[in-house]
């Protein structure tokens, strides 16, 4: 998290001028507040501890009259391992500043995935896994996830695993149809999948027989503006300070 960009930051959107006002202090108020999701910066504030991974850097090359172009296009994901998962992408002539591009168009790609203990073989009651089978598709990419007993891992591919360990996913089994070697569509079919979470709809006697979590597992912490930008220092305790000058 950049501090000296957020203290720069004037929120140009409501749901930024809320969350400058410390009206909205948890990311999921922000999600479900029906207000789009603009700013970057309010995904630093909201969810400080997000990580993020490159998952692929393709260069492309086109010849025009004045010569050879290059250009990069990234594919990024970001998430807090738990509950929380972004995915983006950005194209430019330069690796550095095209992978910063992503990571904020992550931040704006937010998803707030539902898990559960959905494997018939498990009975944890922990969100450890999917709360039900999942599907998602990307150009010819198909990619189907299916909710796996405690113990068992992601028995999925490299560029799923990294997606679901950053969404918090923690066991899963999986297959793959069609053209997985093409990262950004595998991705993007992962990403489907777990948008499919959010879409099914089911009944509230279903969702507590399967343990279904939304977000976060352990309660959030309240988020300020002022507090991000400005941390507390924690004070000196009058003892220790006592001992330095005893010791001076």
């Amino acid at each position: 998290m950049d501090l000296e960009r957020l203290k720069a930051w004037e929120p140009k959107t409501e749901l930024g001028m809320l969350v400058r006002d410390g009206k909205v202090t948890h990311i999921s108020q922000a999600l479900s507040s029906d207000l789009p999701l603009r700013e970057p910066e309010i995904v630093d504030i909201l969810l400080p501890e997000m990580e993020d991974e490159v998952l692929d850097v393709n260069m492309v090359q086109r010849m025009t009259d004045s010569g050879r172009r290059v250009r990069f296009s990234i594919t990024v994901v970001i998430g807090n391992k738990d509950g929380y998962v972004g995915l983006g992408f950005a194209k430019g002539k330069e690796v550095g500043p095209s992978i910063r591009k992503a990571i904020d168009n992550a931040k704006l790609n937010l998803l707030e995935l539902k898990r559960g203990c959905g494997s018939w073989e498990c009975g944890c009651g922990t969100p450890h896994t999917l709360p039900f089978s999942v599907k998602g598709k990307a150009g010819s990419a198909e990619v189907y996830l299916r909710p796996a007993p405690q113990g068992i891992g992601l028995a999925v591919g490299d560029v799923a695993k990294k997606i679901l360990e950053l969404a918090g996913v923690q066991d899963a089994w999986g297959r793959t149809a069609g053209q997985t070697r093409t990262t950004k569509n595998y991705a993007k079919a992962t990403f489907a999948a777990l948008t499919q979470t959010r879409r099914q709809r089911m009944m509230e006697q279903q969702g507590k027989m399967l343990h279904i979590h939304t977000g976060m597992s352990k309660p959030q912490e309240i988020v300020r503006f002022e507090e991000v930008i400005e941390p507390e220092t924690p004070e000196e305790p009058e003892g220790e300070a006592v001992k330095q000058e005893g010791g001076e």
